[in-house]
């Protein structure tokens, strides 16, 4: 019994174990998703209104752009 039990203990250890990795690998997803975003709104805010529009752009078309809504 004593193998069995420590057999089941190791495998509820390593469930928690994935567990945990699955949360701290989307935690950085979210953290470089909001960085590239961040990045592409500073970016597109430097260009002049010239510029976004040979892009076929408008500033008000930037928020959308960075989260990846524009098509």
């Amino acid at each position: 019994m004593a193998v069995s039990e420590q057999s089941h203990a190791h495998i509820a250890i390593a469930g928690v174990a994935e567990r945990i990795g699955r949360v701290i690998i989307a935690m950085i997803s979210a953290v470089q998703e909001w960085n590239d975003a961040r990045q592409t709104r500073k970016m597109l805010s430097q260009l002049s209104e010239s510029e976004l529009d040979d892009i076929g752009l408008t500033r008000a078309d930037i928020d959308r752009v960075a989260r990846g809504d524009y098509h």
